[in-house]
């Protein structure tokens, strides 16, 4: 069996994802063109971001749609909560199998408020040898 590509969605985490994703109905009496399949267009999104080429360089021989389609997808998907529940779902996922390990984990923040702002930075000096000629 040939092994999976990184961007190719197995069935079993479609699974977890595909309730996630905001369900669109087409209009009835001006449906307008089909929508790309949300399953490819997050291929697409996987590609783009794996590969790190830019959106409109996708190419469409993959199947996975236009660059901007993918784009706009992963924008809507981002605006409606999608990326957060799905890490949220696959973080209680993982602590439900002890699968996470926290050994290698860092987390560190300072905050500190400046009342006084911060020091004001010298005068800078000329270094020509007197002032400059009157332009008037």
């Amino acid at each position: 069996m040939a092994k999976q590509k990184p961007w190719e969605v197995s069935d079993e985490l479609w699974a977890v994802i595909e309730p996630l994703l905001p369900q669109r109905q087409r209009r009835f009496r001006h449906p307008g063109r089909k929508r790309l399949d949300d399953r490819l267009a997050l291929q697409g999104i996987l590609f783009v971001l794996h590969t790190g080429i830019a959106w409109e360089h996708l190419p469409q021989e993959l199947g996975y749609g236009s660059g901007m389609t993918c784009w706009r997808r992963l924008a809507e998907w981002n605006n409606v909560g999608v990326w957060q529940r799905l890490h949220e779902v696959l973080l209680d996922r993982l602590r439900a199998a002890d699968a996470l390990d926290f050994s290698r984990a860092a987390v560190d923040s300072s905050q500190i408020r400046a009342l006084k702002g911060g020091r004001r930075p010298a005068r800078l000096r000329s270094i020509a040898d007197g002032p400059a000629a009157s332009t008037t």
